[in-house]
This record gives C-alpha cells, structure tokens and sequence, in this order.
C-alpha cells in the first residue's frame, strides 16, 4: 500500500463557529449551560488521594504489581487530571483566572511531567485557529507524519511517546511565551512532588508515577482520545469526532468534544445537556462508541494514519477539496 505523504486541506470555516449559532437559534436554553463548576475542586482532591495513595501502596508490592496498577488504575486516574487541567484551561471553576491556574497546577502535582500552565496557552490557540499549523499545538507536524505514518509499528511509537512528541511541536508553534514564572512554578512543584515521591517512597513509587502517566496518554485504550478527538476516521471527512461510551464516566465526558469545540464555556457536567438540546445536529454526523475498538483500528488499519488530520492554512501547499 502506497504510503500516505500529505494531510487534507480544507478552505471550509471551522464548524464550531457556525455549529453553535444554529442550536442557540432554536434552543436558547443552552446559554443557560454557561458557567463555571467551583465544585470540580473536590474531583481534583479527590483524584490526587487516590493517586498518591496508590503511589505508596505500589511502592511495598513487586515490580509487575506497579505496571499492572499503573496500567490498570493509574492511567485513569491520570487521564481524569488531565480532564480536570483541560477544565482549568478554559477557566471553568472559579471566576479568577489565576485560581483556575493554580487549581489546574495542583491537578498536574501528581501527574509527572509539569504541563498544566503551557497546555492551557496552547489549546486555547488549538480552540481559536483549529486546522492552523503555526498557532494549533493538536495537529501533527510534517516531521512527525512522515516517520510514524500508516504502520502498525509506527503508529503503536507514536502512541508510546506521545508525550514527548507533544512537546516536540512546541518550536513550530507563534505568538506563545513558552516560559515564565507561571510555567516555572508549574514545573517546581511537579517535578519537587516526583523527587518527593522517589526520597520517600522510593524508585517504585516515581516509576508508578511515570507509568501512569505515559499509558493515560499512550499505548493504551485511553489514547484513542487524542484519535477520537480530531483524526479523520469516519466515511465523510469530519474534523471532530464526539465519544459517548460508558468511559465517559471515568472521564468526566471529556468524550463530548463536538459539543465542547461548539460550547468551550460549558463545564463537563453539563456537555451531555448540550447534546440533549443539539440532538438534531449531533446525532447525524459521524461518532464513536468505543475507545478500545478505536485504538485497535488506529493501530491496525492502514487508512488511517498520522496524516489523517485537516488543516486550513498552507502557504505552500495547494488547497486540495
């Protein structure tokens, strides 16, 4: 099979700013969703406890039990903190945006690599230029398209490293200020609660810690998300896929990302209400129902490769309908 060597391209505006307009024309009782959830607070808290005390617990136990735990529990728990930074991005606790910032630190605390600041920097871009190379931090580059591709090896690296490719996109990325005091607090008190974890807990416990925190993210059924979420993997060619299987609950409905790109200002707990009210538009475009099923067909079928995202904006690239 001939290996895929370019991305789409689309002159189409993003959906998500025509999408919303339309539910709201008709049920204006989605303004009503608007808000903030103070109350996630607890969902963090409560998420670290529970991390932190298997970081101990993993730390008495042999090596196979810290894998095991991590792949089974730890990646979870730290998918949820990664769900509860995302809230914080958008400032969807607390009024103040530095209390946002400080709540999505302390999600990030136990998470390993500090990422709670930058991410919230980058995917407000991804939300503003959706499709943009220069400005989208979600889209794959060019260099990282053509070495993973379409094969199964590949594409299982891509999802292995995840993280570490995230980070590689960064250089290509305007108009962001890649450090500051915000990002270095973010990165004192992570990786100060790492070193903490290994001087009290010992190596078992840190490599708890950063087993978790690659399969929440990687070569596991939770990295079907980051597939689910923008790659091209339905018959039409549909920028943003929504997923409502039971996961969800674990997740925080951080599968609703359809209704989510259309309302951002909308808490987790209220995007299955967005739904309900935008049934009409939602339920005739393209979703998914698993992740597991997801993640086996991104590894296995040869259509579906690193390419397989939409852009908008190619000064040198033709425009391709």
């Amino acid at each position: 099979m001939t290996k895929k060597t370019d991305f789409f391209y689309t002159q189409e505006k993003d959906i998500h700013f025509i999408r919303p307009i339309e539910i709201i024309k008709e049920h204006p009782e989605v303004r009503g969703l608007i808000g903030r959830n103070p109350y996630t607070i607890f969902a963090i808290i409560g998420l670290i406890s529970l991390h932190g005390f298997l970081a101990y617990f993993t730390s008495q136990h042999a090596w196979w039990l810290v894998f095991l735990v991590a792949y089974f529990v730890g990646a979870f728990l730290v998918h949820a903190l990664f769900v509860m930074v995302h809230e914080c991005s958008h400032n969807l606790l607390f009024q103040k945006k530095q209390a946002n910032m400080l709540a999505g630190i302390l999600a990030n605390t136990v998470m390993f690599f500090p990422s709670s600041v930058s991410f919230q920097r980058y995917h407000l871009k991804h939300h503003a230029h959706q499709g943009i190379p220069e400005y989208d931090g979600d889209l794959p580059s060019e260099w990282e398209a053509k070495l993973f591709n379409s094969s199964f090896f590949g594409k299982a690296m891509w999802l292995l490293i995840y993280p570490i490719v995230q980070t590689l996109r960064i250089p290509r990325l305007r108009d962001i200020k890649p450090f500051d005091k915000w990002v270095a607090l973010n990165l004192i008190i992570v990786i100060g609660v790492d070193v903490a974890a290994w001087y009290f807990f010992g190596a078992k416990a840190f490599v708890y810690l950063f087993s978790s925190m690659f399969f929440s993210v990687g070569l596991h059924p939770l990295g079907a998300r980051w597939v689910q979420e923008h790659y091209l993997t339905s018959d039409n060619v549909q920028e943003t896929h929504s997923y409502y299987g039971p996961l969800n609950i674990v997740a925080f409905n951080v599968g609703y990302h359809n209704e989510h790109h259309d309302f951002p200002s909308i808490p987790w707990n209220n995007l299955p209400k967005v739904r309900e009210a935008g049934a009409k538009w939602y339920n005739k475009i393209a979703y998914h129902n698993s992740w597991t099923l997801l993640w086996l067909r991104f590894l296995f079928d040869k259509e579906i490769s690193i390419y397989s995202r939409m852009l908008r904006k190619r000064h040198d690239k033709r425009v391709k309908q």
